[in-house]
């Protein structure tokens, strides 16, 4: 049991990282690899763990972001947020398709929090998408050799495109604060802050 609990630290502490943090299926996947712990818990924990993370970093960014941003960027966020909420199926599917992918989701956690959205349901669809595909990784983890994985997750954090990729996505949190939603969603202008 002390096992899977440490386990569910790890992963929730990665996942409560704004950026280059290792990707939560490599933890899975060494835990695979290397440990006696069985797949079929792994896999709902490590979901659990991840999603955690994810809405309290959501959370946290909510909170401590709106200390930070002006109130014309707030504006956007919310017209933003207004537009995402007018078409939820659209948006969960989306979000369940991105939560599959192997895409870092840190940056989707804090534009969500920032723009003040509903994180239970985006959490809920989160969880589901990285059970599946926590469950894919671990699968295949039993045929990686230890020492593939190992330059897989080296990789990802230390490679150019993987770097590049990190700030990317943070630069689009930024970027996303700019955009005049209410203008560009025919709202009228935002106020002046």
């Amino acid at each position: 049991m002390t096992e899977y609990l440490i386990f569910f630290a790890i992963v929730f502490g990665v996942n409560l990282l704004p950026a280059f943090g290792p990707p939560t299926w490599s933890i899975i996947a060494l835990y695979t690899l290397g440990g006696d712990l069985a797949l079929p818990i792994l896999v709902p924990v490590g979901a659990l763990a991840a999603a955690s993370g994810r809405l309290l970093l959501g959370l946290a960014t909510r909170y401590l972001g709106a200390r930070f941003l002006s109130a014309r960027t707030q504006d956007n966020l919310a017209a933003a947020r207004e537009a995402l909420e007018q078409r939820r199926g659209s948006t969960l599917l989306g979000l369940g398709l991105f939560a599959l992918s192997p895409l870092p989701s840190a940056q989707l956690f804090m534009a969500a929090g920032l723009a003040r959205m509903r994180l239970l349901p985006f959490t809920a669809a989160f969880f589901a998408g990285r059970f599946v595909s926590y469950t894919i990784y671990g699968v295949t983890a039993h045929t990686i050799r230890a020492t593939s994985l190992g330059e897989i997750v080296r990789s990802s954090l230390t490679r150019p495109w993987g770097i590049a990729l990190q700030v990317a996505m943070l630069a689009g949190i930024v970027a996303l604060t700019r955009i005049d939603w209410r203008k560009r969603l025919g709202g009228g202008d935002a106020p002046e802050g």
